[in-house]
């Protein structure tokens, strides 16, 4: 009875330690006797008991790490890294698995030859850079370390699925030197902007009162041309009008005498009126006005190249 129950007991035993689960997204090294011998997938798995034991259980997962570290540019200046890492097993391929398994002592050496992979691939890019350049060039930075890690990561059985530099800083007086550069330059730019803002609107102004000054001698020459014809047909309406008056009083057999009266007392009437001053000086006497129209027919009679001959006076002399 007791051999049977060992036997029970023993059979259980087997079977318990036969039984091996291995969760989803991890997968499971078997050795025997230290020595590799096949990879459980996730789910439930079966193993010699005493013989096979478990080596170690991978997670084929996504990782991820943060890093901060320390570079220094060609120009001497010194960098502020942080940046995040996120890593994976490359394949469930049995090669990969063992590299991974088997190609570091434990995870703790592996974690630090990929940190320090890392920020040694960053700082010898960097230290071919100055400081002016390091802020543009994050894209480049990154391309550069995927490009120099992935070759090594695939020896290890891990490739690098992302990197990101979530912060680039320099120290502080560094930064305050830039700040101020980054200041003066705008300040440059303002001064600029508003030069040209004010030639521009010099340049406007000085157009625009060209133009004004053109438009307004454009009118001027216009207005003295229309007043010069005014003046024109006006004085020739008066000649055709005294002509006309003339011709009417020599078919009367009256002195065209009379006409220059006329006008005379008009001239005057027209001063007395239209006078702003308080005193007109003028000779209104016949012989004032006979002596003024004297005037101004031996100047017609000069301008017609004729001989001047005195017309009777108002009074009736002749």
């Amino acid at each position: 009875m007791s051999a049977l129950i060992f036997i029970v007991v023993f059979a259980i035993l087997v079977i318990f330690f036969s039984i091996v689960i291995v969760n989803q997204g991890t997968v499971a090294v078997i050795t025997i006797f230290g020595k590799y011998q096949r990879v459980m997938t996730p789910g439930l798995n079966f193993k010699i008991p005493f013989v096979e034991f478990i080596f170690k259980r991978i997670s084929i997962q996504n990782r991820s790490m943060e890093l901060e570290f320390q570079a220094i540019t060609s120009d001497q200046a010194n960098v502020n890294f942080k940046a995040m890492l996120v890593y994976a097993v490359l394949n469930q391929e049995e090669q990969t698995i063992k590299n991974v398994a088997f190609k570091y002592m434990d995870e703790r050496s592996f974690m630090q030859a990929l940190i320090r992979t890392v920020e040694g691939t960053i700082r010898a890019f960097v230290a071919t850079k100055k400081q002016a350049e390091v802020l543009l060039l994050r894209g480049e930075i990154v391309l550069n370390v995927k490009n120099e890690l992935d070759e090594t990561l695939e020896q290890w059985g891990y490739h690098l699925i992302d990197l990101q530099l979530n912060d680039i800083a320099f120290d502080e007086a560094i930064m305050r030197s830039m700040a101020q550069v980054v200041a003066s330059n705008n300040l440059k730019a303002a001064a600029e902007n508003e030069g040209q803002a004010l030639l521009i609107t010099k340049t406007k102004s000085a157009e625009a009162e060209g133009n004004a000054i053109r438009i307004s001698a454009e009118a001027e020459k216009i207005a003295a041309q229309l007043r010069g014809q005014g003046v024109a047909l006006f004085r020739e309406e008066v000649a055709r009008g005294m002509a006309e008056s003339a011709k009417v009083m020599n078919e009367a057999n009256l002195d065209a005498s009379l006409i220059l009266f006329s006008m005379w007392t008009e001239a005057v009437k027209h001063f007395a009126e239209q006078g702003q001053g308080n005193v007109i000086f003028l000779d209104g006497s016949t012989e004032g006005m006979d002596k003024t129209m004297k005037q101004i027919m031996g100047i017609q009679q000069l301008k017609e190249g004729g001989d001047y001959v005195a017309p009777a006076s108002a009074s009736g002399k002749k």
